[in-house]
């Protein structure tokens, strides 16, 4: 398989575990033309107020570079995706999470009888809030 499609498969994996040790529902689109790749979804009431079925859309990357700068993540987001993910006019809150993986793909994970472990880190943002990027930025 192709490295970037292992990367891919890989973070859903990763997030989807994730998820399910949380108690979350999943749905995955076939299309990703509006920059969200899977869906995420609690069940029943939650938070204050009390509200009912929160649910929360997510874009995938995955990435074997070294991104951390201190305590900053420099991931290379394409403007579209940016553009689709911000902004406060959606109605289910979007989020950008960027899969951090060792370079060596025998390094991803470990497998033994009475564990699995699958590294390296998941870090997530919502752009809701951030502003159109000036020309320096793209």
């Amino acid at each position: 398989m192709d490295p970037q499609k292992q990367k891919e498969e890989f973070q859903y994996a990763y997030v989807c575990a994730l998820a399910a040790h949380a108690g979350l529902n999943r749905g995955e689109f076939r299309v990703d033309d509006d920059s969200i790749d899977i869906t995420f979804q609690a069940k029943g009431d939650v938070g204050p107020g009390r509200r009912r079925s929160p649910m929360i859309q997510v874009q995938l990357k995955c990435s074997s570079q070294d991104l951390i700068a201190g305590d900053v993540i420099k991931f290379p987001l394409k403007v579209k995706n940016y553009d689709d993910l911000r902004g406060d006019e959606v109605v289910v809150p979007r989020y950008l999470a960027v899969l951090l993986v060792p370079n060596d793909l025998d390094q991803w994970i470990a497998n033994n009888d009475d564990h699995i472990a699958l590294f390296k880190s998941c870090h997530w943002l919502s752009l809701r809030h951030h502003g159109l990027l000036a020309p320096t930025e793209l």
